[in-house]
């Protein structure tokens, strides 16, 4: 009887993955000529474990490039061979080498071997069992012939939303060698149709460069997920048949006719030999099978068995209240019946909000999930920037909601390579100052109240809050006559556009601004604050609700509608005093609140409600804020504050501006979730700042 060892590929797969990251944790912590064995047998079982497991399964391209870094391990921690630097740089490599292949493999395609082979060779050459015959091998060049190649980038439209902008990539390109360039843009709509917000856009590049193609792939790397991007080598601008046009035509028009984007001619797909296929990423072809493999990843969870056996004590407890109210739905309707009943719906009620609670804990996982990712990046990055950094991570065990922390580890990429590349000086600037040459990046997490807490902070140079003055009068985002404190200074890194950055750099994103963190940020119902002291250093300060499933709420009724606020943007709730209310413009109120302006936002008029109560003396403000602004929000009347289940609007049924999802009340009505900053986006106020200010939020006195 044969057996289908299909159905464990997905466990092999997941056990794999796990391996490499410890794998990777490892090698990071040995000091070449001072390496603790333990450590060496760790990474050692780890190989032995996926060789092992890839030879069982039939995937001889990973047990056999496995076997080599194997050997290598072994006779290490045998004292037949010492560790050197090189030796933990090529085992790095191995680890993200052996990570593509087994990605490839999980989507069900044919791993790229070049790569492999590359490492392979060398670790065969560093065994024994080879010549050198790749004197020239570098970890960071795999060639310095000039070569011509042929770049397809095709972003996916949510791209811009991203904050990531091709033309940045382009200029970099550009600086690679000779670049040539093709634009097509039939997938653009008519102006009726078209979204500013989306990318309609590909592009087809030829590049005749001397640089490797990893270098290449790098420009590329920030919108891997986000695009589908092709390199091959090819013969140049005339020699690929762009889509039958007509070389004098191609030439000759400013504007490409081509239609589409074309593929490559058959005699090119045959260049085996000469394709490179290693920065090959989500091409049309394999979009399909890589979301399919991304998507397995993605539902699946490991639960402590400590969990699972609360939960079934949960159920249990649920199953024996169910019982007993059917016992006493069964019995003749007395006082002592009623008062049993009620004893049961009480007893029902904390059930279901334990169980509640079980299942929640069950999405809940150890930050260290994602701060294992960042001493890799501190290590690769600070050796780029030749400079000493140590990176401490403080409340690993701070426990998340699965989905925020798959949302979240992208901003904090950007922050921490941030810190890196614009925070911490240089060892000999940092020696100048009176410092250690060595700077701290420090990664911190822990519970408040019913958010969690991440820090992000370093002990550099801190914000040039001068500087950061200059670059926002000269971007037109505040007026030179603006009296600005030190800390409001520092949140315009967060407008849209701003940037200190005289250059582009390829550390800390390419067109990425700290607004796209801050709004992916928000997008998980969180906030992000920054606070610097000059040559002290910078701490960023992102706060984030434990889950996004569940919310608590406060509900109000606005005309016949039943509307929540989430609890965490409410500041206070008051009635208006009428004396303290301004018309400013046309048709916007304010009121004076202590040392504040606070706009009144009218709900009834925003989302087009009638039967509503007008008089602003009898309805009641909800004060709320967002990106440290505060706007009040006009309601009838305050109604129960709870915690209600979050539904997507956008996957049920359209993105809505202004509501940030749905939920079902007790009484089956549907209730919409405000979002305040879409609020306030959609009420057409600006943020203090803009050139189309309406509202400047300033002290009373000064007013």
């Amino acid at each position: 009887m044969s057996i289908d060892l299909s159905q464990f590929f997905e466990v092999f797969f997941e056990e794999s993955f796990e391996g490499l990251d410890a794998m990777e944790a490892e090698l990071l912590n040995l000091e070449p000529g001072n390496e603790d064995m333990e450590t060496i047998n760790t990474i050692f079982r780890a190989a032995h474990s996926i060789k092992g497991g890839s030879g069982t399964f039939g995937f001889s391209s990973v047990s056999d490039f496995t076997h080599v870094l194997e050997t290598l391990l072994d006779q290490i921690r045998d004292g037949q061979r010492a560790l050197t630097a090189e030796h933990v740089n090529f085992l790095l490599k191995s680890v993200d080498c052996l990570r593509g292949m087994l990605t490839a493999l999980q989507a069900e395609q044919e791993p790229d071997l070049t790569e492999a082979n590359e490492i392979r060779q060398r670790f065969e050459v560093i065994l024994g069992m080879a010549e050198d015959t790749s004197t020239t091998f570098d970890l960071a060049e795999e060639t310095l012939n000039e070569n011509t190649y042929q770049v397809d980038f095709k972003p996916y439209p949510h791209l811009f939303k991203t904050g990531n902008e091709p033309l940045y990539m382009i200029s970099e390109l550009a600086e690679l060698g000779e670049l040539e360039t093709e634009v097509f843009f039939d997938a653009v709509p008519d102006i009726n149709s078209l979204n500013a917000e989306e990318c309609f856009l590909a592009w087809r590049f030829f590049l005749t460069t001397d640089k490797p193609v990893s270098a290449i792939a790098e420009i590329f790397e920030w919108v891997e997920d986000d695009s589908d991007i092709e390199i091959t080598i090819c013969g140049g601008l005339f020699d690929t048949g762009l889509a039958d046009a007509d070389a004098d035509d191609v030439v000759e028009e400013s504007s490409p006719r081509i239609e589409a984007l074309p593929d490559k001619k058959e005699n090119s797909m045959e260049q085996t030999d000469t394709s490179i296929n290693k920065p090959q990423i989500n091409s049309p072809a394999k979009n399909t099978d890589t979301k399919k493999a991304s998507d397995s990843s993605a539902t699946s969870i490991r639960v402590g068995i400590d969990k699972v056996d609360s939960l079934i004590n949960m159920v249990g407890e649920l199953v024996i209240t169910q019982a007993m109210l059917s016992q006493i739905g069964e019995q003749d309707v007395t006082e002592t019946t009623i008062t049993a009943l009620q004893e049961g719906l009480a007893q029902l009620a904390h059930n279901t909000r334990d169980l509640q609670e079980n299942v929640m804990r069950i999405r809940m996982l150890p930050i260290s999930f994602v701060f294992s990712r960042f001493p890799r990046l501190v290590r690769d990055i600070s050796q780029k920037l030749n400079k000493q950094v140590e990176l401490k991570l403080l409340g690993e065990q701070t426990e998340l909601d699965k989905t925020v922390m798959e949302k979240i580890s992208d901003p904090m990429v950007h922050l921490v390579r941030n810190s890196l590349d614009h925070g911490l000086e240089t060892p000999e600037q940092r020696v100048a100052a009176g410092k250690d040459p060595m700077g701290t990046v420090t990664l911190n997490a822990f519970h408040q109240g019913g958010n969690i807490v991440i820090e992000i902070m370093d002990d550099g140079q801190g914000l040039n809050t001068e500087k950061i003055r200059s670059k926002a009068i000269a971007n037109g985002l505040i007026q030179e006559s603006d009296e600005l404190s030190p800390d409001e200074i520092n949140e315009l890194i967060f407008m849209p556009g701003f940037s200190t950055s005289d250059e582009v750099s390829d550390i800390s994103g390419r067109g990425v601004g700290m607004d796209v963190v801050r709004r992916n940020i928000q997008a998980l119902n969180g906030s992000v604050e920054v606070a610097s002291a000059p040559g002290v250093g910078s701490t960023f300060t992102i706060r984030l609700p434990l889950t996004l499933a569940i919310l608590d709420g406060q509900l109000v009724r606005v005309a016949q509608h039943t509307y929540i606020i989430p609890l965490i943007s409410i500041v206070e709730s008051l009635q208006i005093d009428i004396s303290k209310v301004s018309r400013v413009g046309k048709d916007l109120d304010v009121l004076r609140l202590r040392d504040e302006y606070i706009p009144i936002l009218r709900l009834y008029n925003i989302f087009n409600h009638d039967g509503a109560i007008e008089e602003l003396d009898k309805t009641l403000l909800v004060v709320v804020e967002s990106d440290n602004h505060k706007v009040g929000l006009l309601v009838d009347d305050l109604l129960a504050q709870q915690q209600v289940v979050i539904k997507s609007l956008e996957a049920n049924y359209q993105k809505v501006d202004g509501i940030s999802g749905a939920t079902i009340l007790g009484d089956g009505r549907v209730s919409l979730i405000i979002d305040i900053s879409g609020l306030i986006k959609l009420s057409g106020l600006k943020r203090p700042g803009s050139q189309e200010l309406v509202v400047e939020q300033k002290s009373a006195g000064a007013a």
